[in-house]
């Protein structure tokens, strides 16, 4: 089933690049840049990335980040992750990025935007995986500082396919954003949003009604509101859903009590994601295998995951149609 899943085409839509920030490269970093961190070894640095629940994670994840300060330190980045997404399958990435959280420690924007913008490039051209870069603006900071961001992004927004929201949801509701996100549609970008994580599913409607986004980002609370879950099934809103992330913050106590597959079973637009994997121990790949041995998904339903990825994506139509094909292809030509 792992050889299965590795082969079957798919694209990933939640993804922070951040994230993905292994320790051998942060000690890599960290040693280019006289950079303390709290463990010196691979291994010690590899038990740190250890949390309770999404804020512990966020000020490990926060604290991580400061090894990168350079253009080539995003593109080493973005470069690693990229490299690992073709041994996995994945045709196309629609991917994160906190600005934010670099230029408040005086990086500037375009450093970390050419670094990773350049990095996409060389992926395409190199391994043939198409991108959609999405900037998210955290949460847990004003909405004047994410205005700010946006103006910062705006001259390079041939660069930037969406923005999104990320980072603390509690006390953060989405229509703390309203004018970010309109000002954003009206330079012509798309929108997402983290909602439903830990927030209740009032805010997977307000992140469709207020912030107008194209898809939701987590949404697993949104069951609450049954009829939230019928106009999301009725009008197949996506949801970028990451099981290893839940099952390590705590959103479930174990992978056997995950909602994803009993949304698919509905109809749901449900995708497979792996959000943070170097922090949650699992790429996509081992979320796919998550989702099949701790849920009992089967082949069939593995591939409509996979479908349900690029039927999500920000793909033009006619690029999803030839995913969709080679998936089938895919199927036809091998055994599971």
């Amino acid at each position: 089933m792992e050889a299965f899943i590795r082969g079957l085409p798919k694209a990933e839509l939640h993804l922070h690049l951040e994230g993905t920030l292994e320790p051998e490269l942060a000690l890599r970093l960290a040693h280019k840049h006289g950079v303390a961190l709290p463990h010196s070894t691979i291994e010690g640095l590899r038990q740190s990335y250890r949390f309770t629940d999404l804020q512990s994670f966020l000020d490990i994840y926060l604290a991580a980040s400061k090894v990168l300060r350079d253009e080539d330190d995003f593109h080493a980045l973005t470069s690693a992750y990229l490299r690992r997404a073709r041994s996995e399958g994945i045709a196309h990435v629609e991917v994160f990025f906190d600005p934010q959280s670099h230029t408040e420690r005086d990086v500037a924007f375009v450093t970390v935007l050419h670094g990773i913008h350049r990095a996409l490039l060389q992926g395409e051209r190199e391994f043939g995986i198409t991108h959609r870069l999405i900037l998210c603006f955290l949460r847990h900071l004003s909405a004047t500082e994410a205005m700010r961001t946006l103006e910062q992004a705006l001259p390079h927004k041939a660069a930037i396919a969406a923005v999104g929201l990320d980072s603390s949801e509690i006390g953060h509701p989405p229509h703390k954003f309203a004018e970010v996100f309109e000002r954003a549609r009206r330079e012509g970008l798309l929108a997402v949003a983290h909602a439903g994580e830990e927030g209740p599913a009032g805010y997977v409607r307000e992140a469709l009604d207020v912030l107008k986004v194209q898809r939701i980002d987590h949404g697993v609370r949104y069951e609450e509101d049954p009829e939230l879950v019928e106009h999301l099934a009725r009008e197949r809103v996506p949801l970028t859903m990451c099981p290893l992330s839940n099952l390590k913050l705590g959103v479930f106590a174990r992978m056997a009590d995950h909602n994803i597959l009993r949304l698919l079973r509905r109809g749901l637009c449900v995708t497979v994601n792996s959000d943070d994997p170097a922090y949650f121990g699992g790429y996509l790949t081992e979320n796919y295998l998550a989702v099949h041995q701790g849920l009992g998904a089967t082949a069939d339903e593995l591939v409509q995951l996979a479908r349900n990825s690029f039927e999500a994506s920000f793909l033009p139509q006619v690029h999803k149609n030839r995913w969709l094909s080679s998936i089938d292809d895919y199927v036809r030509r091998t055994p599971v």
